[in-house]
């Protein structure tokens, strides 16, 4: 299949768009020369307001990502009803909390729940509920984009935040295997691994301004992404995340393409022997 970039998009769905690299991806990709219709999704209506009246041509709809299965299928069905076109998803919400395990009387397991449906479950109940059109997109010639936005966490975890690397890791595997999955489909996959960038994400830790010295400013960050976007990488590895990608995850994309054909070929010659029998 020929390579893909993001500016074939014609319709993009940004959700967690209310701040931080939702936002910045959201107002980069509606000024794209091509022009993609932008579509922004967050808990945070007034954010959202912000954004559509700052930027002529973005539309908003609020939505909270630990709604339920059937409100984020119904989401799926209501969006892609309004929005036939719609071509591409941009997964941004995410939370990050810390969790002590030497002092396990005072660990929240409402919390750790509450951050697996945000950062990992949910996503995947969206693409799940999202394939069928995007699938139908792909019969009729015309490429989609899943582009789910992990962590450098995934690959390194910071110890502290346990639960918040786990559900990255978790994501970025699940995101192999759905690439892989969909490589002979017209359904792009392409997954962005951010460093420590400047958000609100850590606000509620206290650590802002410690972190404000050493995060990567998000101009810079939403460049970088939207390059790599732009030029159709399958995983966009950025800052020092990057350089983990290198180090740790170079190769992988090839090396399950490899599995699947050696287990393509198992399966052929047993199914083979099976009929002989």
């Amino acid at each position: 299949m020929t390579k893909a970039n993001i500016s074939s998009a014609k319709c993009i769905l940004v959700i967690g768009a209310t701040s931080g690299i939702g936002k910045s991806l959201a107002i980069a990709l509606h000024d794209l020369p091509s022009k993609p219709k932008v579509i922004v999704a967050g808990r945070r209506q007034e954010r959202l307001d912000e954004i559509s009246a700052a930027h002529a041509g973005i539309d908003s709809i609020k939505f909270d990502t630990t709604a339920g299965r059937e409100v984020l299928q119904k989401f799926v069905a209501d969006i892609t009803a309004k929005y036939p076109d719609l071509d591409g998803v941009v997964f941004s919400a995410g939370v990050q909390h810390v969790f002590d395990f030497l002092k396990p009387e005072s660990f929240d397991l409402d919390l750790f729940e509450t951050e697996l449906t945000t950062n990992y479950t949910s996503i995947v109940t969206l693409i799940v509920s999202l394939l069928p059109h995007f699938l139908k997109l792909s019969a009729e010639g015309r490429p989609s984009f899943i582009i789910p936005i992990t962590s450098g966490l995934g690959i390194v975890p910071i110890p502290r935040v346990v639960n918040y690397a786990a559900t990255k890791s978790a994501l970025h595997n699940f995101t192999l295997s759905l690439n892989s999955q969909l490589s002979e489909t017209n359904v792009h996959v392409m997954e962005i691994f951010p460093p420590l960038v400047e958000s609100e994400l850590h606000d509620h830790q206290g650590l802002t301004p410690i972190l404000s010295k050493v995060w990567m400013p998000l101009t810079e960050f939403t460049d970088k992404a939207i390059a790599g976007l732009l030029r159709g990488d399958v995983q966009i590895g950025i800052g020092n995340s990057g350089k983990d990608w290198e180090r740790y995850e170079k190769g992988k994309v090839e090396q399950i393409a490899e599995q699947e054909v050696r287990f393509k070929a198992f399966k052929q010659q047993f199914d083979a022997q099976e009929s002989k029998i």
